[in-house]
C-alpha cells in the first residue's frame, strides 16, 4: 500500500453542540441498496446502508446513488449541525462525482477535486447563511479495467477499510483520521483530540490523502461515517462481512450493530466487493467438467 499524505496544518472550526433527542422509530429506519456492476473484466456488487442518528432531525451523512459505471464510490459526513451539514454533505458527493467520473483518477485529481469542492461548498452556503458548513469525506476509485487496483482518498475521519475474503478474514484499515491528535495539532477551545482537524466546505483542507491498494476476489472495500467505525471493532466486521447475506443486508447489519453498541450520530456504510465476471466462472466449471470426463475414463 502507498504511503500516506497529509495536508498541512490549518485552524479548523468545530460543529457546535447540539442537544439530542430521543431515537424514534422514523429515525431509527435503515435504508440499504444494492447494485451489480459487470462487463467483460470484472464484476463488482454494493452496496450502502445509511440511518440518521437521534442528534439531528434530517441525515447529515451522503453517499453515492449506486447508479452509473461504478468508477467512484463515496460517503460524506456533514459536520456544522442542521440543513448547512446536510447540504455539504450532499453537494461534496456530487462534486466529486462531477470532478472524478469523467477520466481515470489518481491523488493530484482527488487533490485538486477536494479543493475545488470545498471552494463551491462554501459559496453555496455563504448564498444563504453566514453559519459554517463542511463534511468529512473517504471515497475509492478503481484503478485498473480488472478493479484489482484501487484508490482510497480522504478528508477527516471517514474511513475506508479493506476485508480480506482470504486471508484469514483480516480487516485492515487503509485510512488515519484526520483528528487533531493524529496531526499533532492543538484543538481549539471547546474541542478535542478525537475531533475531525479537516473538512472540506470551510476552507480546512489543502488537498486529500490517498493510497492505492491490491483488491483480491471475493474482497471488500468498505466506506464508512464515524457514525459507525466508532462502535464497531474489527472482530464486528469480520463477523458480519464473512456471512453468506447479501451485501446489502451486511451494510444493514453493520449500522444496526453500531447503533445496538451506543452509536447516536448519523451512520453510513458503503461496501464494494470483486468478484470475477461470470464468463470465468463458467470457463473454470467447463475445465473441471472436462477433467471429471477424462478421469471417469
Amino acid at each position: 500500500m502507498a504511503s500516506f499524505s497529509s495536508s498541512g496544518a490549518l485552524i479548523t472550526p468545530i460543529e457546535p453542540g447540539r442537544p439530542s433527542r430521543p431515537m424514534s422509530l422514523a429515525t431509527a429506519a435503515r435504508t440499504a441498496h444494492q447494485a451489480v456492476y459487470a462487463n467483460a473484466f470484472r464484476r463488482l456488487e454494493a452496496a450502502v446502508a445509511s440511518s440518521c442518528g437521534s442528534q439531528h432531525p434530517v441525515n447529515e451523512d451522503a453517499h453515492s446513488a449506486l447508479e452509473g459505471s461504478a468508477r467512484l464510490f463515496v460517503v460524506a459526513d456533514g459536520v456544522g449541525g442542521g440543513a448547512m451539514a446536510h447540504t455539504a454533505s450532499g453537494l461534496l458527493v456530487a462534486a466529486l462525482h462531477e470532478q472524478l467520473e469523467a477520466q481515470p483518477v489518481d491523488g493530484d485529481r482527488v487533490a485538486a477535486a477536494m479543493l475545488g469542492a470545498d471552494r463551491a461548498i462554501a459559496a453555496a452556503i455563504a448564498r444563504v447563511t453566514d453559519r459554517p458548513g463542511a463534511a468529512t469525506v473517504a471515497l475509492c476509485a478503481p484503478l485498473d479495467v480488472f478493479a484489482a487496483k484501487w484508490l482510497v482518498g480522504w478528508v477527516g475521519d471517514c474511513r475506508a477499510y479493506r476485508w480480506s475474503a482470504s486471508d484469514d478474514a483480516r480487516i485492515e484499515l487503509l485510512t488515519r483520521d484526520d483528528t487533531f491528535a493524529h496531526l499533532g495539532e492543538a484543538p481549539p477551545p471547546g474541542g478535542a483530540p478525537g475531533d475531525p482537524a479537516r473538512m472540506v466546505g470551510n476552507g480546512a483542507t489543502t488537498g486529500a490523502n490517498a493510497v492505492t491498494t491490491a483488491i483480491e476476489r471475493g474482497d471488500i472495500l468498505a466506506l464508512c461515517s464515524d457514525g459507525v467505525h466508532k462502535h464497531v471493532d474489527d472482530a464486528d466486521w469480520c463477523r458480519v462481512l464473512v456471512s453468506q447475506l447479501p451485501l446489502a443486508r451486511r451494510a444493514d447489519a453493520l449500522v444496526a450493530l453500531a447503533r445496538a453498541h451506543g452509536s447516536v450520530d448519523d451512520a453510513t456504510v458503503l461496501l464494494v466487493q470483486r468478484s470475477e465476471p461470470g464468463w470465468r466462472d463458467l470457463r473454470r466449471a467447463a475445465r473441471r467438467d472436462a477433467e471429471r470426463a477424462r478421469s471417469a475414463r
